[in-house]
């Protein structure tokens, strides 16, 4: 079985020859926000929803769309947004679909995308320590294209997306199909990510290591506030 991080930080990483990163709050968050994002979006279709209410459709509208754990593509990752969109936009009655292709094409551009403050110095840091470095996300294609655009992250060689392999995190065939790509074994891989059961509770059940990060809010004793911590 792999384990979450209850080590001295200097021994976190210890044996571990490929640290993957999450990327939605863990390596990049959306600038503007999501919720903000919709909004505007929303306005321009005749919604009516504040952006205080979008936040919170979107939080569960993004939960009840993992709910089920079931092979994904890029088809099914594009189908699955434009479920989210309409769930949240209820109160758009024309337009849902170009409110949806707008979206769909903002969240595509790398301008769009921040990278953390902490994150270049950690990755130069654990790159120069020996470390293959890479990206496994429940994301789409379009992942590749922002971390491509954003230099600090050029040093993750690997970039795993749930599209791409056909199944989501935590599922174990998420897990599986990365360690065939980067031939490695389990205990030889860690991952760091910001959700507990996609990231942590999926990473350990596949004999991973995981290194939680919790950015807000009250970390416990075995998470990290920032990744300055792994270095």
């Amino acid at each position: 079985m792999g384990q979450a991080f209850n080590l001295p930080l200097t021994t976190m990483l210890d044996g571990i020859r490929w640290a993957l990163f999450d990327a939605v709050g863990t390596l990049i968050y959306a600038d503007p926000p999501v919720a903000e994002v919709y909004h505007a979006a929303g306005r321009r279709f005749g919604s009516r929803l504040e952006t205080a209410q979008i936040q919170e459709r979107f939080r569960l509208a993004l939960a009840h769309s993992q709910r089920d754990a079931q092979p994904t593509s890029e088809l099914a990752e594009r189908e699955r947004w434009r479920r989210i969109v309409r769930r949240v936009l209820d109160d758009i009655t024309e337009g849902r679909d170009a409110v949806f292709e707008e979206l769909w094409r903002h969240f595509a551009q790398p301008q769009h995308w921040r990278v953390y403050d902490d994150v270049p110095d950690a990755l130069a840091a654990l790159g120069s320590r020996g470390f293959r470095l890479g990206i496994a996300s429940n994301f789409d294609r379009r992942l590749i294209e922002i971390a491509a655009a954003h230099p600090s992250l050029s040093i993750c060689k690997s970039v795993f997306v749930s599209s791409d392999i056909g199944y989501a995190k935590p599922d174990p065939r998420f897990f599986r199909a990365v360690e065939e790509r980067l031939r490695a074994a389990p205990a030889e891989i860690a991952l760091v990510g910001d959700d507990e059961a996609s990231d942590v509770a999926g990473a350990i059940a596949a004999g991973w290591r995981a290194v939680h990060l919790c950015r807000q809010g009250t970390a416990s004793a075995s998470s990290i506030r920032t990744l300055a911590e792994l270095h």
